[in-house]
């Protein structure tokens, strides 16, 4: 067998522990190290992950080939372009989608300068979600898709939460109403002495949640809800050719940070195979997500 690629986890949080597993699940991957990033939510770099030392940065790890950035969103874009101009190839999940186009402009720049890879929000949503999208628009070219998300914990949302002054704790749940609209309900656990109007009206002003219903509950805590499970419900109406009424969908109910982590396991391969560039996953082959042989690939799956 050919050389493995060697994967280097950045973050050790929900996605981050789940990315262990899903390295040391493949084949074709060897996972060099971890490093743990100090942070208001993780603020501990030391111990030991299964057989793993938990490095501080980077610098102390051997030779790496991708980095899966398990971290905040809002780190990813100064962290990934440190990374690929020392010609490593970078994973990440970037969740703002209004703002994912941009970055991977952005990034592209930095990865053919440099001879490495990106692979922008590989996610389920933005990520695989983005690309049945994209399947639904050319099997239905007129129509309307709705992706309806949860009941069910948003990661993003969560970590928005948490960041905001005087909280120690949040939890961020999606709610759907129906056509694409959400509500979102964020539980807080304050730190002691925060006031709770101040805390609301900042997670409610904060851009993950400005454009949807937000209603902000203070829990003593947050531990006690904790339920990392979501879903999605996607659907398209809409006319093929000439023929109307047509009507696809897809649903999913799954583990949030294990399946994010998986699809950026897949990801990581994925980038070795691509000329250099910032990529989002529908840029992508979907062959190159998969391990094993391409002819033996199609023979199974089509």
């Amino acid at each position: 067998m050919q050389n493995k690629i060697k994967v280097a986890i950045l973050g050790y949080g929900n996605i981050g522990r789940y990315a262990v597993e899903a390295v040391e699940a493949s084949p074709d991957m060897q996972l060099t190290g971890v490093v743990r990033l100090v942070t208001k939510i993780d603020p501990s770099r030391s111990g030991e992950v299964g057989r793993y030392n938990v490095l501080g940065s980077i610098d102390e790890l051997p030779e790496v080939d991708v980095a899966l950035l398990c971290t905040p969103t809002r780190a990813v874009p100064e962290m990934a372009v440190k990374l690929l101009a020392r010609g490593i190839n970078t994973v990440d999940s970037y969740d703002i989608h209004n703002q994912l186009a941009d970055l991977r402009i952005r990034l592209n720049q930095v990865a053919s300068e440099n001879g490495s890879v990106a692979v922008v929000s590989a996610g389920w949503d933005p990520g695989t979600d983005s690309m049945i999208r994209c399947m639904f628009e050319f099997m239905l070219p007129r129509g309307i898709t709705y992706t309806n998300f949860g009941p069910g914990m948003s990661m993003g949302h969560s970590v928005a939460a948490k960041g905001i002054r005087g909280v120690e704790n949040a939890l961020s749940m999606t709610i759907p109403l129906g056509t694409s609209v959400h509500r979102r309900m964020v539980y807080v656990q304050l730190e002691p002495g925060a006031d709770f109007d101040q805390v609301e009206a900042a997670i409610k002003q904060d851009p993950y949640f400005s454009k949807d219903e937000t209603i902000v509950a203070q829990v003593p805590d947050v531990g006690v809800l904790m339920d990392m499970g979501h879903a999605v419900h996607m659907e398209r109406k809409g006319v093929s050719g000439l023929t109307h009424n047509q009507l696809v969908g897809f649903n999913m109910k799954i583990n949030n940070p294990a399946l994010t982590a998986q699809i950026m396991v897949a990801s990581a391969r994925a980038s070795m195979k691509q000329k250099p560039g910032a990529y989002t996953m529908i840029q992508i082959p979907i062959i190159d997500y998969m391990y094993g042989d391409k002819d033996d690939i199609i023979r199974g799956l089509v």
